[in-house]
Formats: C-alpha cells, sequence, structure tokens
C-alpha cells in the first residue's frame, strides 16, 4: 500500500500523519506565551500534589519529637495519615471527574483547588498544644482527606482542561509538561524543609528546644499556598473551551447531519486553528477561546429552565450516554488498560516513593545518630537527594520524545525497564555497594518517570472522547490512587513479615504486567478521539440503514 493511501487511512480512523504534524518544524515542546500561561494554571494542581504527598514523611517525623518525645505514634495512626490524602483523592477524582463532563469545565475548575487551600489552612490549626498526640493525629488526618479531594480532584479537570485546549500535535507535550510539575513539587518541598531547618538550627540544635519542629513543619506545609493562591484567579475565570463546547453541542444533536459533525470537529481540532492550517495557526486552541464565548450562549429554550432543572437534565443524559458509550468492547477495553496499567504502576511507584526509608538507609542518610535535629536534616537532605535522582530528569525527558516516541512505546519500555532495576535491587539487595545501589535507583526513578508515571497520566486525557474525557480520566487515576494506598498501608507490614527483596519482586511482577496490559491500549500520538467518534457514529447509522433496507 502507498504512503498516500495510509495517509488516507490514518485520516479515515482519526490518526494524522507524522509528517502533517511536524508541518512547520517547530519541536512540540517550544511552547507559545499562551500555552505556557495554561502549563502556570494547570501545572499547578500536581506541584502542589506532589508537594503535600511527599512532605508527609519529614512532618510525621517532625510531629514525633513534638508529640512523641522523638518515639514512633502508633503504627495503625502513621498509616492512617500517611494515606489520609490518597483515601481523598480517589474520591476527588470519581467527584471531579463526573462534574466536569456532566456540568463544564468552566463550571468545576477552580473549586478543587479553594478544596486544598480550606484544608492546608485547616492542616495548620492542627492543636498539638491542646490535644493529646493521638487526637492530634486524627486531626490532621481528617483534614489531610479533604486536602485529598481537593488534589484528587485536579487530576481530571487540569488534563482535561489541557487536553480540550491543546493543539493536537503538541496536546501529549502539553499533558507531560503539566505532570513534571510532579515532579518538581517533591523537589522544592524537600527544599523547603532542608532550609526551614537549617533556619532552626540555633533553637533546636543549640538550645536543645527539639519542640521547635512543631513551626518547622507548619512553615513548610504554610508555603505551598503561595502557588495555590496565585493560580486561583485564572482558575476560576477561565472559559470554557471551544471543543468540548462543540463536543456538547454534538451530544445533543445526535440526528443532526454528520458531515457537519464531523467537519465542525475537524474545525476545533485540526482544522484551521490545528493540523491543517498555516504555520501561522499553528499554536494551541487557548487563544481562541475569549472568541467563541459569544457563539456559545444559551438558547431561548435553555433559559426558560432553572439551572437546576438544566444540571439535573445533564447530569442524567451524561450518565446514560457514559454507561452506553463503555457498554461496547472495543470502548471497554481502553479503559481497562487504562485502570490496570495505572493501578499497577502506583504499587511500584509509591511503594518505593512513600516509603523511603529502605533507601535513605542505603546511601546513608537514614538519621541514625546525633542530635535529633542533626537526624531530622539528615533525612530531610536524602530525601532531597532522592527526589533529584532521576525524578525530574525522567519527566523531561518524556517531555522531549513524548510526540516522536509516541505514548504506547515510552509506556511499554518504561514498565520493562523499571522491572529490570527492581529486579536487581531485589537479587542483589544485601550485597550491592552503595554506590551501585544509588545508581540503580536513579535508573529506577529515571525509567518510572521516563515511562508508565507519565504515560499513565497521558492516555486517560488523550484516548477518550471529550464529552467522557474527565470522568473515565477520574476513573483511572482513582484506580492508580487505590494502587498507591494498599503501598502506602502494606508495604511495612509485609517487608517485616517477607522481607524487603520479596516486596521488590512483588514491585516488579507489576511492572511486567503493566507491560502486558499496556498492549490493550492503542498508540494515541497524533489521534483525535473525538474525530474517531464521529467516525463510529456515521457507521453506526450506515449499517443500521443497511439493516432497514434488508428488512
Amino acid at each position: 500500500m502507498s504512503s498516500a493511501q495510509d495517509n488516507e487511512r490514518e485520516r479515515a480512523s482519526g490518526v494524522v500523519p507524522l509528517e502533517e504534524i511536524e508541518r512547520n518544524g517547530k519541536p512540540a515542546f517550544v511552547l507559545s506565551l499562551t500555552e505556557v500561561k495554561l502549563l502556570g494554571i494547570a501545572g499547578v494542581g500536581f506541584f502542589l500534589d506532589a508537594y503535600d504527598l511527599f512532605i508527609i514523611n519529614p512532618v510525621l517525623t517532625m510531629l514525633q519529637y513534638r508529640l512523641y518525645g522523638g518515639n514512633a505514634p502508633p503504627v495503625g495512626l502513621h498509616g492512617f495519615v500517611n494515606a489520609a490524602a490518597n483515601i481523598g483523592s480517589v474520591i476527588g477524582q470519581f467527584t471531579f471527574g463526573y462534574l466536569a463532563d456532566a456540568l463544564g469545565r468552566s463550571a468545576i475548575y477552580g473549586k478543587e483547588l479553594m478544596l486544598i487551600i480550606f484544608a492546608t489552612i485547616m492542616c495548620l490549626t492542627t492543636p498539638t498544644g491542646s490535644l493529646s498526640p493521638n487526637s492530634s493525629l486524627i486531626y490532621l488526618g481528617v483534614f489531610r482527606i479533604i486536602l485529598g479531594i481537593g488534589v484528587g480532584g485536579d487530576y481530571p479537570m487540569s488534563a482535561s482542561v489541557t487536553s480540550d485546549r491543546s493543539n493536537l500535535y503538541k496536546r501529549g507535550t502539553m499533558l507531560a509538561y503539566i505532570f513534571a510539575n510532579q515532579g518538581w513539587g517533591s523537589f522544592i518541598g524537600s527544599l523547603n524543609t532542608v532550609i526551614v531547618l537549617a533556619c532552626y538550627k540555633h533553637v533546636m540544635n543549640d538550645e536543645g528546644e527539639t519542640s521547635k519542629a512543631d513551626g518547622v513543619w507548619r512553615i513548610v506545609v504554610a508555603l505551598s499556598l503561595i502557588p495555590a493562591f496565585a493560580t486561583l484567579y485564572g482558575r476560576l475565570t477561565m472559559p470554557e473551551s471551544k471543543r468540548f463546547t462543540e463536543a456538547r453541542r454534538m451530544a445533543e444533536n445526535q440526528e443532526a447531519d454528520l458531515e457537519k459533525e464531523i467537519r465542525v470537529l475537524k474545525d476545533v481540532g485540526h482544522g484551521t486553528e490545528g493540523i491543517t492550517a498555516s504555520s501561522s495557526h499553528s499554536g494551541s486552541d487557548i487563544e481562541k477561546e475569549d472568541r467563541v464565548q459569544e457563539s456559545t450562549a444559551p438558547s431561548s429554550q435553555q433559559v426558560s429552565e432553572s439551572p437546576e432543572a438544566i444540571a439535573t437534565k445533564k447530569e442524567k443524559a451524561q450518565i446514560g450516554e457514559f454507561i452506553a458509550y463503555f457498554s461496547e468492547w472495543r470502548h471497554a477495553k481502553v479503559l481497562m488498560g487504562t485502570c490496570i496499567c495505572w493501578f499497577l504502576l502506583d504499587i511500584a511507584f509509591y511503594g518505593i516513593n512513600l516509603n523511603q526509608n529502605v533507601v535513605l538507609t542505603q546511601i546513608g542518610f537514614a538519621g541514625k545518630t546525633g542530635s535529633d535535629w542533626e537526624k531530622l536534616f539528615k533525612v530531610s537532605t536524602g530525601n532531597l537527594i532522592v527526589t533529584a535522582l532521576g525524578f525530574v530528569p525522567g519527566y523531561y525527558a518524556t517531555v522531549l520524545t513524548i510526540e516522536k516516541l509516541g505514548r504506547k512505546w515510552i509506556q511499554i519500555q518504561g514498565f520493562l525497564l523499571a522491572a529490570l532495576f527492581l529486579g536487581i535491587l531485589a537479587g542483589k539487595f544485601n550485597t550491592l555497594s552503595h554506590a551501585a545501589f544509588i545508581v540503580n535507583f536513579a535508573l529506577l526513578q529515571f525509567f518510572f518517570n521516563f515511562g508508565a508515571n507519565a504515560t499513565t497520566y497521558c492516555y486517560p486525557a488523550e484516548v477518550f472522547p471529550t464529552r467522557f474525557r474527565a470522568f473515565a480520566h477520574g476513573i483511572s487515576a482513582a484506580s492508580g490512587k487505590a494502587g498507591a494506598i494498599i503501598s502506602a498501608l502494606a508495604f511495612n507490614a509485609l517487608s517485616q513479615d517477607i522481607g524487603t527483596p520479596a516486596v521488590l519482586w512483588i514491585f516488579f511482577g507489576c511492572c511486567i504486567a503493566g507491560a502486558f496490559f499496556t498492549l490493550l491500549l492503542p498508540e494515541v500520538k497524533g489521534r483525535d478521539p473525538d474525530l474517531v467518534l464521529a467516525q463510529e457514529i456515521r457507521e453506526a447509522k450506515a449499517n443500521s440503514q443497511v439493516l432497514k433496507g434488508v428488512s
């Protein structure tokens, strides 16, 4: 088959040929000013996600000195506080994902950030001086669940908002940029801890007032409010995207001319605003959003209905359409693939990163000797080193290559190479030198992030049609958080029962299985899921007409 015929077949299935995607010769990772603005607004959620998630380890260590005199808190209570944000995330991912599809992105976006801000402030008010030690941790854990709801809600919201507005040829790059903020959140959180601890050295180390650690963790947590407040207005005032508006209009007019629907989707997704446009219009759809609002005013019939009635009608219609779409195996298997891959990835990824005491011991930063301040400072420095080892570089390797290599290739090789380095760490756990351990761990982190940790986020935002995207992404992300919760609660107990090497072998098996389940997923590079859906609807109606003619 000729190249031209291949291209025509790709266009018919909603896939844009690579030579058209790279028509202007400009690398996908080079962003316009409006794309940078979107990156700043949407990326802060993932910054806060990682900042909060990985900061809880040093926070709990500091609370040991404030509440328990340096002794460990009850195991169950420690696990509850450690897993609280992830538990809330599952709730937030389901809830906000559904609402974003049913009511619209602009109606919901920003509310999750308001929840994060509220819960963070309430965490700062933990009354360690007036409640018992256990009650203080329960208080903190409850508001961390609420914090997690907001953080979880940001996953489907920011993914769908970004995907809806991105030009098709750099959609994956934009999503990878957004997700890379997770690496920066973890790094900045560790850096802030080291800096604030250094400022408290005199009072804690020289004067022996270890209880002042109570002030350290509050300052570190409070610093996360700065980027949250800085981007809140941008989220609350962001207009609805043209792509989402047209997708909803298409859903409300299923009986309209399908050729017209496909032409509209082409115009929105990659026509005059995207793939077939001249290089002067090769930016993202963000720049057109404000001009679209005037054409999307509600009809007189909609105006006559109450807002509550309209919202109820939209929610019921959304549920029915979602169930009907995923009742087909060709769609259900894709959702199953995104959910299972994210679940397996997070078992291994968070199993390693939420339980870094093993790693810190191996690199000599376990904080078991010296004064109380020196122990805290050594652990915090170790966390900073661990974060820098492959965490941030891996994300940007994905940013630079995702439009060249494709999501499927990056995810499979990431799973397999992560399995390789987990196997080395498991098999040689007691015999590796410190240097060899650090090298293997750095490469493990690199291929987590230049691999499935990034692509499991990108896939649901790219493979599903606009009208189902946020809810499907929320379901996929919630599956991942379920894996993270299992790791957070089970890692320490399993390590004691069967040994850390055996637990690492379990993570090895999860990565191998993840590579296998990735085969359920199509490559989405240059693929417009809305155009694919329109094509499926046209074929279904054509088949229906044929059957009527036969009967």
